[in-house]
């Protein structure tokens, strides 16, 4: 069995800790979302792993005909695959849900984009219009928030609520992208963009789907 984290700290901890149980792994530090040395049969993740091109080093260290067990930053999602001969790593979405800290790359997490927050409170944007749904807090709407994490990884999020009444909410990407949206309570928001992604947009899609899926399983019912 070998352990993996990026902190050499938690790394010497952890081997202590088990060391005094009659536990001795075989641990490594290493950047995940980089490189994970070795192959292995089996991996679990007790990590958010990114979506996209930052899950590639993890799968890579999976043999063929190995198996994971994984959740994916930012949401809820559980998945488990399998690697097949030639590479390829198929599985599933599991119906029960679960959530963990991010996994962290390099010395520390990725800096909070603090700036582009800052602007996108108050800047007008490219694009100006009405959306379609009343404003959500998207961070505890957890099938939404999953489902914006698998579309567009990366998204950190924002939300206000003021007097119970007017709520905002905000978007932004590390690309640049940023999207503001405000109405008093259920009413129509106005809704501000700017970025190579109208992540608002993007957004409203998956609330469209979202809502597409549960009318057909109410009808089915």
């Amino acid at each position: 069995m070998t352990s993996l984290d990026v902190d050499p700290y938690l790394i010497d901890a952890a081997g202590e800790r088990l060391g005094r149980l009659g536990l001795h792994p075989h641990f490594v530090t290493a950047d995940a979302t980089e490189h994970a040395p070795g192959t292995y049969d089996r991996i679990v993740s007790t990590v958010g792993l990114p979506a996209g091109p930052g899950l590639r080093p993890v799968l890579a260290a999976l043999a063929p005909g190995g198996r994971i067990a994984m959740t994916l930053e930012r949401t809820c999602l559980i998945v488990t695959g399998w690697k097949h001969a030639n590479g390829d790593v198929v599985g599933r979405v599991e119906h029960d849900m679960a959530g963990f800290m991010l996994a962290r790359s390099g010395n520390d997490y990725p800096p909070e984009l603090t700036d582009l927050f800052a602007h996108a409170r108050t800047a007008d944007g490219d694009e100006i219009s009405t959306g379609r749904y009343p404003v959500v807090d998207v961070a505890n709407s957890w099938e939404l928030r999953s489902m914006l994490e698998v579309a567009v990884p990366g998204v950190e999020l924002s939300f206000e609520e003021i007097h119970g009444l007017t709520r905002t909410a905000l978007l932004v990407h590390p690309d640049g992208s940023w999207a503001r949206a405000c109405a008093d309570w259920i009413a129509p928001p106005e809704v501000h963009q700017s970025g190579p992604r109208k992540l608002w947009n993007v957004l409203e899609r998956i609330r469209n789907r979202l809502g597409l899926v549960r009318s057909i399983m109410c009808e089915a019912r």
